[in-house]
């Protein structure tokens, strides 16, 4: 393993040095990968493990995803199934269905885990609250995970680039003696630059603190709070959106994500330097008390039975597109809608 270190704290990594791509084939070289759910993340991994020189079949139900593994190449009757089908052929199970589809297909999938298979996630709710999802594996297989820290499209694009989206990985169940060097051998199969341990309640936790928090939830409260604000005093809606979120992601956080924050502070204007520095304690203070009350929220399991509840609802997708449709159709990412359409590369 390698070590970093991260502001003085040392931590324990897994590169492709320490675990090549060569020793991750030998460890998989007898196991067929069954990737159940082509939606988010299953296109990534599947075709990553694919090119990478692995055994893997698709168990995708029909309709439009099914028709998209098909463009991917996945060939019916011979790599791509039914879900049942393709589970009870394979030896290790990847369950990257979305969680609601976990819980309801469990009791379908768990019959063709017999004794001696993996089963594989990459995210822990399921298994975290395992009380209210019903997702019960029995002791005799192996239960696993890789989390890629990015969505299943970033993965298949950087590795398409030569690069690795970094990831976390977990052993939930050990029966086999072996599922540690399975879950690294996937996690390279899958393309990961590095990867660093934790475990299924750690990760569960922190992915739907960082889903309603810094990833989705609070910067869509933030972007819209600065936009209406500026628009409320007169400012157009270019002029709102492109100070409010073009800059940003446009300029600044390509910057912020190759040199980190601490550099764009340095290599800033004075100005710009002074109103940061003085304006970033009033914000942490006033974000601070909301993202202890999100983490308690999800540490407590109230969010994760929020999401089932939802799901539950005979009505939830006609409920959800409806505010999936307010969000798509207010002013801010109408604005957006225009300002990307006259970016040079549109032109």
């Amino acid at each position: 393993m390698a070590q970093l270190n991260f502001g003085g704290v040392v931590e324990e990594v897994i590169t492709r040095e320490e675990f090549p791509l060569e020793k991750a084939r030998e460890v998989l070289k007898n196991e067929t990968i069954a990737v159940l759910g082509y939606g988010v993340q299953g296109p990534g991994q599947a075709c990553n493990l694919r090119d990478n020189g692995f055994n893997v079949i698709v168990g995708q139900r029909q309709g439009k995803t099914y028709e998209k593994a098909v463009a991917d190449g996945w060939v019916p009757g011979e790599t791509l199934f039914s879900l049942e089908e393709a589970a009870e052929k394979g030896t290790i199970v990847c369950m990257l269905l979305s969680d609601a589809a976990q819980m309801q297909l469990w009791p379908s999938i768990k019959k063709h885990l017999t004794p001696g298979k993996t089963l594989y996630f990459s995210h822990g709710f399921a298994i975290t609250w395992n009380d209210r999802t019903g997702v019960v594996p029995s002791a005799d297989i192996d239960v696993i995970m890789v989390a890629p820290k990015g969505s299943g499209t970033s993965l298949r694009t950087m590795f398409l680039e030569g690069r690795g989206l970094n990831s976390s990985y977990a052993v939930y169940q050990d029966a086999s003696g072996h599922a540690t060097e399975k879950v690294l051998a996937f996690g390279v199969g899958i393309g990961s630059g590095y990867m660093f341990k934790t475990d299924f309640k750690r990760e569960a936790t922190s992915d739907l603190t960082g889903e309603r928090g810094s990833l989705m939830g609070a910067i869509q409260g933030l972007f819209l709070a600065q936009y209406e604000t500026l628009r409320e005093h007169g400012h157009t809606p270019s002029e709102a959106f492109n100070e409010t979120i073009e800059e940003f992601t446009q300029s600044l956080l390509p910057m912020v994500g190759k040199n980190g924050m601490d550099w764009m502070y340095a290599n800033c204007s004075t100005t710009a330097q002074r109103g940061a520095l003085d304006w970033m304690t009033p914000f942490h203070d006033a974000i601070k008390p909301v993202m202890e009350k999100l983490y308690q929220s999800v540490a407590s399991g109230n969010e994760a039975q929020i999401s089932i509840d939802a799901n539950s609802k005979p009505d939830y997708r006609a409920g959800l597109e409806q505010e999936l449709k307010a969000l798509h159709e207010s002013e801010m990412w109408r604005a957006g809608e225009t300002v990307r359409k006259l970016r040079p590369e549109n032109n």
